[in-house]
This record gives C-alpha cells, sequence and structure tokens, in this order.
C-alpha cells in the first residue's frame, strides 16, 4: 500500500506547506492559470512605471535626457539581472513560491516610496522651463535623489525576485514525462508573454495616460494598488501548486566541477599517472542509469576527467558525481547561446528610452485624441497579443505536421527570427529618425520645443518589429532554457533569459557613453548629449546598433548550428532519476 502511495507522489516536489506533492491533485493548467493572473498584475505594475519612467526623470527630476534614459536603462538592467538572484534561491534554499511572495512585499516598499516622493513636491526639485537649465532648476540631489533611487531599486530587487521565480514556477506544474505535458509547458510559455503583455498594455494606456494627465503619483499608486492585489491573487492558487524542492546550490556545483576538473587535468600533467584514460570516458556509470556516447556530448569534454579516479586521489571536497559533471556541462553548452541574445535586448532598451523620447517632441495626435508618448508600445504590445496566440494554436501544430518533430519550431530557430526582426527593427529606426530630423530642419524647428509636423505614428514602425522580435526571442529563450537545464537548476536557467535582457540595457548605457566619448574626442558636439534631442545624431547611432546586430546574428549562427539538443530520454530521466533529492 505504501508503495502505491509513494507511486502517486511527483518525485522531488512538494506541497505549499511541505508535504508530498500528489499526481491529480497538484500542478496542471488550473496552477499555472494562477501564474499567469499574476504576471499580468506584475508587469502591469513594473511597465507602469518603466515605460513612462524616462520622461518622469526628464520632466520631474530635471535629468537630461540622455541621463534619463542611461538611468532608466540601468534600473531596468539592474531589475533583470537580479532575476539570476531569485532564480539562484529558488533552487537552492528556497522555493518558488517563497521568492515570489518576499519578491512581491520587496516591490510594493518600493513603489510606496516612490508614490510618496511624487506626491508631496517638497520631495522633489523645483520644475524647470526647457530648454533652459540654470541654477534654479538643478536635476534632484542629496536626500531627494536618495529617496528616488531606494525606491528604485527596491523596485528593481522586487522585479528581479518575481522574474526569476515566477515563470519557472508556473513551468513546473506540467508534467515532464509525457508529451502532452511538454506541449502544455510550450504553450504555457507562450501565453506567459501573452499575460505580460496584457499587463503592459493596460500600463502604456490606462496608467500612463492617467500620469501625464492626473500626475505621476496616480501611475505610482496604481502600481503599487497592482503588485499588492498579485500577492492574495498568487496565495489563492497555494493547495494547487506543486513546488519543486530546493536541491542546494547550482553554483556550487558548477565552481566545484570546474575546479576539479583543473586540478585533475593539473596533476595529471605533472605526474603523468592516471587509473583512466579519456577513452574511457564514455564507459563512466550514473549514479542512477549508465552513460552512453548520446548522453556525454564531443562539446566540453575536458570536464569528464572531473569523475574520474586519479592517482594521487583528490581531496574530498573535490570529488564529483558524472551527473553532476553532465549537469554542468548542459549549462556550459547555452552560454553562447545566452551570449547572442544579448545584443537583441539592447535594442529592445531603445523601446522605453530614445524611442519615447523621439515620439515625444512629435505630433502625438489622433484625430482629437492626444496619445501620450509612453504609450506607443502599444503598438508592439497589441501585436504580440494578437501573433501569440496564432503561434500556439495555428502556427506550431502546422508546422509539427511539415517536421513531423514534438516542438514544430526549434528553440533556437525560434530566437534566431527574434534576431533578425531586431536588424530590421533597428534598420527602420534609422530610416524614421533621418525623417524626423528633415521635418525638424524643413520648418525650422531645430532649436524649439514644439511638436514637429510628423506624426508619432511613424515611429510605431519600429515598435511593431521589435514587439516581434521580443515574443520570438522571450518565450523561445525561456522555454529552452528550463527545458534543456538539469532539474536541479532550472529556476536560475531560465532567469537566464531575463540577465539576457539586463545585459542589453546595461550595454545600451555603455554604448551611449563610449559613443558620446569617441564622438566628442574629436572636437565634435557628441552624437547623444544635450537637453535638445534634434541635435542628437540618432540615426547614425540607430544604423551602428543595426550593424552591430548583424555581427551578432553571425556570432548566433555559428553557436546554433553547432547545438545538440538534450534529447528526449535524457530530459525524462532528468525529472526521473534523482535519487539525491531530499524526502520530503
Amino acid at each position: 500500500m505504501d508503495k502505491g502511495r509513494n507511486s502517486n507522489r511527483w518525485e522531488g516536489y512538494a506541497d505549499w506547506s511541505y508535504r508530498p506533492a500528489l499526481r491529480g491533485r497538484h500542478g496542471g493548467l488550473l496552477a499555472a492559470s494562477f501564474v499567469l493572473v499574476v504576471e499580468v498584475l506584475e508587469n502591469l505594475a513594473y511597465l507602469a512605471n518603466a515605460s513612462n519612467l524616462v520622461l518622469y526623470l526628464s520632466r520631474m527630476m530635471n535629468f537630461s535626457p540622455s541621463t534619463s534614459a542611461n538611468t532608466v536603462t540601468n534600473f531596468m538592467g539592474t531589475a533583470f539581472l537580479l532575476a539570476l538572484l531569485g532564480g539562484f534561491l529558488s533552487d537552492s534554499y528556497f522555493t518558488t513560491y517563497c521568492i515570489y511572495i518576499v519578491s512581491a512585499i520587496t516591490e510594493l516598499v518600493g513603489l510606496l516610496i516612490l508614490t510618496v516622493q511624487a506626491h508631496i513636491p517638497s520631495l522633489k526639485p523645483p520644475l524647470c522651463s526647457p530648454p533652459d537649465r540654470n541654477v534654479s532648476c538643478r536635476e534632484v540631489h542629496t536626500g531627494k535623489a536618495g529617496m528616488l533611487f531606494a525606491g528604485l531599486y527596491l523596485v528593481a530587487l522586487g522585479v528581479g525576485g518575481i522574474k526569476g521565480s515566477l515563470p519557472p514556477h508556473g513551468a513546473e506544474q506540467f508534467d515532464n514525462q509525457t508529451q502532452h505535458g511538454r506541449k502544455q509547458r510550450s504553450s504555457f510559455f507562450n501565453y506567459f508573454v501573452f499575460c505580460l503583455s496584457f499587463g503592459a498594455l493596460i500600463a502604456v494606456t490606462l496608467v500612463v495616460w492617467i500620469e501625464d494627465n492626473m500626475g505621476w503619483q496616480w501611475g505610482f499608486g496604481i502600481a503599487t494598488a497592482a503588485i499588492f492585489i498579485s500577492i492574495p491573487v498568487f496565495l489563492l492558487g497555494s493547495t494547487t501548486y506543486r513546488i519543486k524542492i530546493p536541491t542546494g546550490s547550482p553554483i556550487t556545483t558548477i565552481f566545484k566541477v570546474l575546479i576539479a576538473a583543473a586540478y585533475k587535468h593539473w596533476n595529471s600533467t605533472i605526474s603523468n599517472i592516471t587509473t583512466t584514460t579519456p577513452a574511457n570516458t564514455t564507459h563512466i556509470q550514473h549514479e542512477n542509469r549508465p552513460v552512453t556516447n548520446r548522453t556525454i556530448t564531443d562539446n566540453l569534454n575536458f570536464l569528464n576527467i572531473a569523475s574520474e579516479s586519479t592517482t594521487p586521489p583528490s581531496p574530498p571536497f573535490l570529488i564529483c558525481t558524472p551527473n553532476q559533471v553532465e549537469e554542468v556541462k548542459s549549462v556550459l553548452k547555452i552560454f553562447p547561446i545566452l551570449m547572442s541574445t544579448i545584443m537583441l535586448n539592447c535594442c529592445l532598451a531603445q523601446l522605453s528610452t530614445f524611442s519615447v523620447q523621439q515620439a515625444a517632441t512629435m505630433n502625438t495626435k489622433i484625430g482629437p485624441l492626444t496619445v501620450p508618448p509612453a504609450s506607443l508600445p502599444v503598438f508592439p504590445v497589441l501585436f504580440i497579443m494578437i501573433l501569440a496566440p496564432l503561434y500556439n494554436h495555428i502556427i506550431i501544430p502546422f508546422s509539427r505536421k511539415i517536421t513531423n518533430t514534438e516542438t514544430g519550431i526549434t528553440h533556437l530557430k525560434r530566437i534566431g527570427t527574434g534576431l533578425v526582426f531586431s536588424i530590421i527593427a533597428m534598420a527602420i529606426a534609422a530610416l524614421v529618425e533621418m525623417k524626423r530630423k528633415h521635418v525638424a530642419i524643413k520648418y525650422g524647428l531645430m532649436n524649439s520645443n514644439k511638436p514637429l509636423p510628423i506624426s508619432f505614428l511613424w515611429v510605431a514602425l519600429q515598435y511593431l518589429f521589435l514587439g516581434s522580435a521580443d515574443l520570438f526571442s522571450l518565450a523561445g529563450m525561456m522555454d529552452f532554457f528550463f527545458t534543456e537545464a538539469p532539474f536541479s537548476m532550472r529556476s536560475l536557467a531560465t532567469s537566464l533569459s531575463w540577465a539576457s535582457l539586463a545585459m542589453g540595457y546595461y550595454l545600451s548605457s555603455v554604448l551611449v557613453n563610449l559613443i558620446n566619448c569617441v564622438t566628442g574626442a574629436f572636437g565634435q558636439m557628441p552624437w547623444l548629449y544635450g537637453s535638445n534631442l534634434n541635435h542628437y545624431r540618432l540615426d547614425r547611432f540607430y544604423w551602428l546598433m543595426c550593424l552591430l546586430s548583424g555581427l551578432n546574428f553571425l556570432h548566433y549562427l555559428f553557436w546554433a548550428q553547432r547545438y545538440q539538443y538534450k534529447t528526449l530520454i535524457d530530459e525524462i530521466d532528468d525529472d526521473e532519476g534523482r535519487d539525491e533529492s531530499p524526502e520530503v
């Protein structure tokens, strides 16, 4: 009877109270649906501020356009980079369930600080009258700046924890040992991006309009309410969740294998004596199953020595199992793919920075309606919300019939499609900026703050392609990293998708500063400097981004063509063979 009861358990999983998770009771679509609703609220809270933050910093905190852009990219980059911390803690010591709750509370506190500062005039600097920037309207400093950045980076810490825990928490609700479960998991990531976009749609329309017409304190207040509501919504699903039990620090395992391999290679070189040879590497036995030529690829074979016996014996703390070596190899294999997506996310960073400022200089009226510039992301958001269901229910089933494979379109092809769209988007952005500058020169408005007689809808063209790139790349990366990572590192691996976004935002800031340094070194006005966007050379900046994106795509093709996917048997065994997982 005990044996029958144990066979009904999800091995390696527990419920919210750390009792064994049971098949049929925990996990599935109902549990994942709570995660999707929470993502709508969470991303609404995040993007309600991030999408309009560049204008808040320039208009209310008196930052210059380039300083505002860099501040936003640094904030967003930090938020996404901290997703690695959320993923690491979820895999190592806590659970995705706990990390989400703590992170949501942290973001709530940060939003409360920003709301209070936006509401009380004495906590903000005196307003400027652009384009004058005299002593009486200096940018925010001292204690007021401290309050601003304390609120921003508490929000970043909370967002990072949520991004690192919520997607893997939802993906873990599906059975990896059945084809139906794997298809549901792939669909989950598609609808996760759909819900992310739905939250963004509310943020960049309703909330941004409220910020521009009623005051930023109302926008911060709505974001605060959204993240507050998301906590009880998440808790409502507690009895349905299956939660992966932490298995110890994956970082420790990675460093242990790397150090053991380096030590044994060095020791082998010195003594020239080993008890096994590289030729025998493929016959090492796993703890739970034999390792064949199929499971150990030709990539990273230099790590195999970490699990071999050597003379003299290695120190006890450097003893590695073949399973640990395979786990580390599977993680290291995905890093070249990760690095190839950073430039794509550097292009996506323009959605919240210079593109918004471009639109602010243009005619933002559609008939009698005046559209806030920060609402421009509504175009890619709507496109994603239309394309995501079409992709999931039409494109994927059709491609499965053609390719006769479970995935239809492979993860790497999907990511590559996103890279191509980003190249096209940057080329369009450069052409649109050239047209905008031409209009400013034609009507003698280069030194004026009046709106240019050109519709801001021209900027929407680059948004559509960047939105398409975001859909293909983000959902593809999350599914790819989750699927290819070993069981013990899934949260950390999934958070690499957000880390790529972070590094893209940081790269955007670095590029802006580097371009200004290089172009200003020859006695000319730097391309991206000053308080008047009409004097910027954004067209050249976008052409440079287009060129770098093209070179990055070639780099991606080099690694994607050489990548070997984890086989289906490996993936199922990874879920089944977890004898080292702690008992509940």
